[in-house]
């Protein structure tokens, strides 16, 4: 049976643990392990981040977050509506990072793959992107 969950937010720094605790209470209907649970918080955590800093900036917007379970399977779903990424494949790449004066780490989408079974980015220029992540509960035990 397929269960839905859709919500947005505003593009604030704050409201990325908002969105980490919706995720990980949504998983609850999987009965996950402590580890399973952890690595959706964490992808969602970066892909929720990516969204707010590299896709809005100092903008105000909105990020949109859609979970959806099927069977065993995680969906999740991570939109803005901001300013794209210009070269996805350099994007993916460890310790890239379109914003070096902010310090930051790079790292995000390498974190979103080690965590989840698979990570799926579109993006245009000037109208967004979306990051799409899929899981399978239950490998594990």
């Amino acid at each position: 049976m397929k269960n839905e969950l859709r919500t947005s937010f505003s593009s604030l720094t704050q409201n990325e643990a908002l969105a980490r605790g919706v995720a990980a209470q949504f998983c609850m209907l999987f009965d996950p392990t402590v580890e399973e649970l952890s690595d959706v918080r964490t992808a969602v955590s970066e892909a929720v981040t990516n969204a707010v800093i590299h896709g809005y900036g100092h903008r105000n917007g909105v990020v949109g977050l859609d979970l959806v379970k099927e069977d065993d399977l995680l969906t999740v779903t991570v939109r803005d509506e901001g300013r794209g990424i210009e070269d996805i494949e350099l994007a993916r790449r460890p310790f890239y990072t379109s914003m070096p004066e902010a310090e930051r780490s790079g790292m995000g989408f390498a974190v979103m793959e080690a965590f989840m079974d698979s990570v799926e980015v579109e993006s245009e220029v000037g109208r967004g992107t979306t990051v799409t992540m899929k899981k399978r509960f239950g490998r594990n035990g």
